[in-house]
């Protein structure tokens, strides 16, 4: 039996929203100008693209250059982040992770992008990839 858990975006790390970072993203049919919202705790301004499966693509830039996105675009360029999965008790999931020794980065839940609680597993622990764990609040 698998977990209540679900998939919900992929992070991709972009230098800017605008175009030419954009275009692809439009030429498949997103708005010319998608929503964005800023996260200042993380600084970084997010954009969400829905697809058909209630996932998302979520482009990440920069807002300010000690920033954890302008630190991964300096050492790999543009490209894949992190994925997110989605859970119903994130304080609960991570209990069982701390339980099970798994290395975090985030011990305690933060404000994600659309009011989310948000915390990231260190890719050490998953096999090499960033993981983040997200649950919607309300």
């Amino acid at each position: 039996m698998s977990p209540d858990i679900e998939f919900d975006h992929i992070g991709i790390a972009v230098e800017s929203l605008a175009a030419p970072s954009y275009a692809f993203w439009q030429a498949l049919g997103w708005p010319s100008r998608p929503d964005t919202e800023t996260v200042v705790d993380q600084k970084v301004k997010v954009a969400m693209l829905p697809l058909k499966n209630s996932s998302c693509i979520e482009l990440l830039e920069p807002t300010d250059p000690t920033s954890t996105i302008a630190n991964f675009l300096s050492k790999r360029g543009p490209g894949i982040h992190h994925i997110c999965l989605r859970v119903k008790d994130i304080d609960g999931v991570l209990l069982k992770l701390k339980n099970a020794q798994v290395r975090l980065i985030n011990e305690v839940p933060v404000r994600g992008a659309h009011d989310c609680r948000v915390a990231f597993v260190h890719p050490s622990a998953t096999g090499g990839v960033l993981v983040e764990l997200s649950e919607k609040q309300g």
